[in-house]
């Protein structure tokens, strides 16, 4: 607030500071023209030269000045009705509505969506289908020269630790686009919800600052929103994204600016009516309009509103993770891990046992296993040993399964293979 005042004071301090700095120049020059011989016209007219001098300097300045202002738009409005002082876009045009028009403009990109989808199943284990179909789906979105909506709007829905979040943010680092990440379970009250997210109205404290959503979308239009668990928020909340998923656009209230999502990407995750939308994923796996239509008819009757999912370009449907999957993402966090403790496992260094095991604990928690749980259980299981290797001097090792449990020993040295980083959260 005192920063905004500032900013509105300061081009008037800068003037009349120009001003008294060219009266000081004036009188300086009336003393000059004394000391040069001129004494006696000088003393008639020093005074009269002075302020003449000063008064064409001031002026000059206040041109300038105005100009200056003109160009950053922050003309009073008392000013900006003055022809000689008009932009030339205010005189001829409605400038406001060429502005927004400009701005909705978008340029075609162009993507290789196998490229694209082979960079998210680097990263994302056992969710190839979706991968293809959303690479695809953001290959043909992105390049529409004419789009009045968001590049996209993706429903993430499935179970818990499935990757939903993770693939989200993969997808902004494939893009090489920023990443908005908004945990909607945050938003559960109507009024903090909505003020939060959208801004708060004038007399309301906040008022003075955007909203975390419309601020973030104003300055990185392009971004990916990721709305984590979506169906925790409030519904007036999910109401407020109606006009962004829709018409393009989504207004801050705290001064009623329309802020463009044509260019965001969102992506909204859910893990409602985990088991029936598991088992119409197998069922028609092959049948992409049945399979959505009975997932709408699901998250529908698990409380979401239907103007809602009208607007939901596309719903994926993640698998919790199942066989070799299992050991894949076992295999990947366990190399995360000794990374963090500043080591390095040796080529084929982790043995099948230790990976026979993980896969085992996680069958016996049955279908509400997700990955956080195998990850809590690989912690469990070496974390101590990479603290021992580590305090010995071990740069990097091989772990053993032995009857008293993993043990972590050191070993060669190997490359680190290229596309090294593929994981769940």
């Amino acid at each position: 607030m005192f920063q905004s005042s500032l900013s509105r004071v300061m081009p008037w301090v800068w003037l009349a500071t120009g001003i008294l700095a060219v009266i000081s120049l004036g009188r300086m020059l009336g003393k000059f023209l004394d000391r040069i011989g001129l004494i006696g016209w000088a003393e008639h007219h020093s005074l009269l030269l002075t302020y003449f001098f000063a008064g064409l300097a001031a002026l000059a300045w206040l041109f300038v000045f105005l100009g200056a202002l003109r160009r950053r738009d922050r003309l009073p409005k008392f000013l900006t009705k003055r022809r000689w002082l008009m932009d030339i876009l205010d005189r001829l045009t409605n400038r406001a509505e060429l502005e927004r028009r400009l701005a909705q403009e978008v340029e075609s990109i162009f993507v290789d969506a196998e490229a694209l989808a082979t960079q998210l199943k680097a990263k994302v284990v056992g969710e190839d289908r979706i991968c293809d179909d959303l690479a695809a789906q953001i290959r043909r979105r992105l390049a529409l020269k004419q789009r009045g909506k968001p590049v996209g709007v993706f429903l993430f829905a499935g179970p818990p630790g499935a990757g939903k979040t993770w693939l989200g943010k993969v997808l902004a680092e494939a893009l090489g686009r920023r990443l908005l990440h908004f945990d909607m379970t945050q938003y559960s009250a109507a009024a903090f919800g909505a003020s939060s997210l959208f801004g708060s109205a004038k007399g309301y404290v906040g008022s003075q600052s955007y909203g975390s959503l419309t601020a973030a979308l104003r300055d990185t239009p392009d971004a990916v929103v990721l709305l984590d668990e979506i169906e925790k928020a409030h519904g007036d909340v999910h109401k407020k994204f109606l006009t962004a998923w829709n018409d393009g656009f989504v207004t801050e209230t705290s001064d009623g600016k329309q802020i463009l999502t044509t260019r965001a990407i969102f992506v909204l995750t859910t893990n409602a009516a985990v088991d029936t939308l598991s088992e119409l994923s197998r069922q028609y796996a092959n049948d992409p309009d049945t399979l959505r239509s009975s997932a709408v008819s699901t998250l529908r009757n698990a409380g979401f509103a239907p103007e809602v999912l009208n607007r939901i370009d596309r719903i994926f449907v993640f698998e919790p993770l199942s066989g070799l999957d299992i050991a894949r993402v076992a295999a990947l966090e366990i190399e995360r891990m000794i990374a963090g403790y500043g080591l390095t496992v040796a080529e084929g260094g982790i043995d099948p046992q230790v990976l026979l095991d993980l896969m085992n604990r996680q069958k016996k928690m049955g279908s509400t296993a997700s990955s956080r749980d195998l990850t809590r259980a690989i912690e469990e299981s070496i974390a101590d040993s990479l603290i021992a290797a580590k305090e010995k001097g071990a740069t990097a090792i091989s772990l053993i399964q032995r009857e008293d449990g993993v043990v972590a020993e050191a070993a060669a040295p190997t490359a680190p293979a290229a596309g090294i980083g593929a994981e769940r959260p």
